[in-house]
């Protein structure tokens, strides 16, 4: 089992990012907002699963084991492989996730391609008890700046000019809870959002 990677990020495409691990490339699948937190010649350490079939071996990274535990615990859920659940881990973060089950609400699960409504259901009722959601905290701490930093990076390679990016960065800063606000894929994650699928173009005009 290859448990972790570290190594040099050689390429991106997608969601399939290429580390050079002794000389040999691995071919790893990562969710969009892992890949945008990533750039091209840095070392990188991405927790990973392996996925062996009878005509296939996978492997999928992850930014920490949170989402690598979670990952893990989807795959266990009948109708919901490996794909599926690295869709829901591109969707929700672990701590949204664990806050939809315990809620049990699989209404947020439907909305991610590929999970139907009976799927959804079995998420929630699957993984209750499984899961611990980080408590919200008013009092918690700024984020360090270079996440803040990074998320702006991201948005500007991503098309919007520097002001928009900032003004998305603050705004998911503000409305992040808990161990979001130091999660840069789950920053990533709200400020995109909030910016909508036309912003690119807008942002990059203004």
């Amino acid at each position: 089992m290859i448990s972790s990677v570290r190594g040099t990020l050689l390429s991106l495409a997608g969601s399939v990012a290429v580390i050079e691990v002794g000389g040999i490339g691995l071919a790893v699948a990562i969710t969009p907002q892992h890949a945008l937190s990533l750039r091209t010649g840095s070392e990188v350490t991405v927790h990973t699963a392996l996925i062996v079939r009878e005509d296939d071996l996978s492997l999928y990274g992850f930014a920490d084991r949170d989402e690598l535990s979670v990952f893990d615990l989807l795959r266990g859920v009948t109708g919901v492989g490996p794909k599926s659940a690295m869709g829901v881990l591109a969707a929700m973060t672990p701590d949204e996730i664990a806050r939809a089950v315990n809620s049990e609400n699989d209404s947020a699960f439907r909305k991610v391609s590929g999970i139907g409504p009976k799927t959804a259901k079995l998420i929630v009722l699957s993984l209750a008890g499984k899961l611990v959601a980080v408590a919200p905290s008013p009092s918690a701490a700024a984020p360090q700046p270079i996440v803040r930093d990074s998320v702006v990076q991201a948005l500007i390679g991503l098309g919007w000019n520097e002001k928009a990016a900032q003004d998305a960065a603050d705004e998911a800063i503000s409305s992040a809870a808990g161990a979001q606000r130091e999660s840069v894929p789950a920053l990533l994650r709200l400020a995109l959002s909030e910016l909508g699928p036309s912003a690119v173009r807008e942002g990059a005009a203004r």
